[in-house]
């Protein structure tokens, strides 16, 4: 089995519902985010995905969240923005975008998200 892995990095604001504390007000983060892909076979030139084309698959999710309020996207208006969230959010954008992209070859092994410099939610399937 072969990884490859890209980390990128966005601005967003968001608060959390449900929450008692700080975060249940309107504040942001500068967030970085790790997709690392799996697949068995490579492609013609030996390659699992071309890195480049990973930064594509994941800009596409990072444009959209970019310097905004989390809470106002959907599914975030009604799924708490929460780092795990996020990470699963990336995970099944990404994944989908790489099915019609690789034609299956290649799958989301897993995302983490960087609430902070200390603090990362992992998803996996």
């Amino acid at each position: 089995m072969y990884e490859v892995t890209v980390e990128d990095s966005f601005a967003a604001g968001h608060y959390l519902r449900n929450y008692r504390g700080k975060c249940e007000n309107p504040h942001g983060h500068n967030y970085k985010v790790r997709v690392t892909l799996r697949g068995a076979e490579l492609d013609k030139a030996g390659l699992l995905l071309d890195f480049k084309d990973l930064k594509e698959v994941m800009k596409r999710v990072i444009d959209r969240l970019d310097h905004q309020m989390l809470n106002e996207i959907e599914p975030f208006t009604v799924l708490n923005p929460s780092a795990e969230n996020l990470a699963r959010y990336f995970y099944e954008q990404a994944n989908t975008r790489l099915k019609t992209v690789t034609s299956g070859r290649v799958n989301v092994k897993d995302v983490t998200i960087w609430e902070t410099d200390a603090t990362t939610a992992l998803y996996t399937e």
